[in-house]
């Protein structure tokens, strides 16, 4: 995950995922990274973004990411779910099942999705800063990356509260900040990144801000964009035309060219492997059939 949260030349980009499907496709798909989105996480349990999923069903999903992929994970953590306590309880158990990293946000708990609504307390800055130093005293991994995720633009506090939280959470020993924008432009994250001057590797998630050309990013030197809902955004669009389509016909012919075959569907789950391992382990009968 350090190579990929890094100030390089360009930025790397991490694709949201919410389970080991869409895990399994996004690496298959040829990314590099995967973001383990809290929003599409909680929505695929079927609860909101408002700290309603706990964080032991993140580390279940997580763990189940990990087992179908071989790339690293850097997880949406929320606000560390509660206090420094139960924030590095949740980072030890996140890295113990598979994530690389985690991104933390300076929310007060329970947080709210930074996209609903205008009510967004922040965290107090030594408070928070104490969540991150035990995030960082409790996994003593040299390669697990601890993202601290600025609100302060959501919340409109402005730039310079921006810039002073990061150079608290700097401070509290972040590895990279995450600075977060609900505006339809990119103007706030660069005139961030401007005064940043890359004291820590910046990451980004231009959810709002998508028609941005990546070359911009480049320009601003931002280290890592994150693609943070696509997946589950497609598969609702994908779902909803698909079902609505039966609907309407009573029948499937209509769909199946539009659907992925159950062999793409078999070879995105392995079962190549599953089939040699039988070869390997199983007995032979009497018949030369197992």
């Amino acid at each position: 995950m350090r190579e990929l949260v890094h100030i390089g030349a360009a930025p790397s980009f991490l694709m949201e995922a919410h389970d080991a499907l869409s895990a399994a496709i996004a690496q298959k798909a040829g990314f590099k990274g995967l973001w383990a989105s809290g929003l599409s996480i909680s929505s695929s349990l079927g609860y909101r973004d408002a700290n309603e999923a706990s964080w032991t069903d993140l580390v279940n999903v997580v763990e189940r990411m990990a087992d179908a992929t071989s790339i690293p994970i850097l997880v949406d953590a929320d606000s560390g779910f509660g206090n420094f306590n139960n924030a590095r309880i949740a980072a030890r158990k996140l890295h113990r099942h598979g994530a690389h990293g985690v991104c933390v946000e300076d929310k007060g708990f329970p947080k709210m999705n930074s996209f609903v609504g205008d009510r967004h307390p922040l965290a107090e800055v030594g408070e928070f800063c104490g969540r991150l130093k035990a995030i960082k005293d409790t996994i003593s991994d040299p390669e697990f990356v601890l993202v601290a995720r600025i609100e302060a633009l959501i919340a409109g506090h402005g730039q310079e509260e921006a810039l002073t939280r990061a150079h608290a959470y700097a401070d509290a020993g972040a590895d990279a900040i995450l600075i977060h924008s609900r505006k339809s432009n990119p103007d706030e994250i660069f005139a961030f990144t401007r005064a940043w001057q890359n004291r820590l590797p910046v990451v980004i998630v231009p959810t709002k801000y998508y028609r941005t050309p990546v070359a911009e990013y480049c320009a601003a030197g931002i280290a890592t964009v994150i693609w943070a809902n696509h997946n589950m955004r497609a598969a609702i669009a994908a779902m909803r035309d698909v079902c609505g389509r039966i609907m309407r016909d009573g029948a499937i012919a209509g769909v199946e060219g539009d659907v992925a075959t159950l062999e793409e569907l078999f070879d995105l789950m392995n079962y190549d492997e599953l089939a040699a391992a039988e070869e390997r382990y199983l007995p032979h009968a009497g018949n030369g059939h197992r």
